[in-house]
């Protein structure tokens, strides 16, 4: 009987580890993440409007469909990056992602920023740079400094009522994104 019992708990153990490591291991094996569902939009130095979520529609990214999304990938080994534009008075906010598609940064408007975004981003490298001041930054700028080179930054902006939402996702559409030429 006990040799039964041990038989039996070894197989809970064994089955529980190998469960570990399936469960671990998948999102590494997966051929499409955020990473490249957001890469496939194409919005390189660029800020791209983000189609409206339908409800019942596919909704890869999980987007909330109350809110209007400009997405832009940025890549800092080819430089800083800023994020500027004149947002409607309403709320909101701005978010970092990396390549694993983590939150490395995030502000909204009601940190006091009001309607207008200016954002620096600047690996560490340029963030010293700046530092010893080898690199202008124009007075009123939020400076970030991003733990890796590649991120997508994410625009929400959310219209108090419906019949706003197209001026809204025109004011988004004239967001600056990506690299100062």
């Amino acid at each position: 009987m006990i040799r039964l019992l041990l038989w039996l708990l070894g197989g809970v153990v064994l089955g529980g580890i190998i469960h570990i490591i399936v469960i671990l291991t998948l999102p590494g094996l997966a051929e499409e993440d955020l990473w490249t569902r957001i890469e496939a939009l194409g919005a390189d130095n660029r800020t791209l409007i983000l189609p409206p979520v339908e409800a019942g529609e596919p909704n890869p990214l999980g987007l909330d469909p109350k809110l209007i999304y400009g997405i832009c990938e940025i890549d800092l080994a080819k430089g800083p990056a800023y994020v500027s534009g004149l947002l409607p008075d309403a709320f909101w906010s701005v978010a970092l992602f990396n390549e694993a598609g983590v939150v490395t940064y995030s502000t909204t408007n009601r940190d006091g920023i009001g309607q207008v975004l200016e954002i620096g981003v600047f690996n560490a490298a340029q963030t010293r740079l700046l530092a010893q001041q080898q690199l202008d930054v124009e007075e009123g700028v939020l400076v970030v400094e991003a733990a890796s080179d590649k991120l997508a930054v994410l625009v929400r902006l959310s219209p108090p009522h419906e019949a706003m939402r197209a001026r809204f996702a025109e004011a988004l559409s004239r967001t600056e994104c990506g690299r100062h030429p």
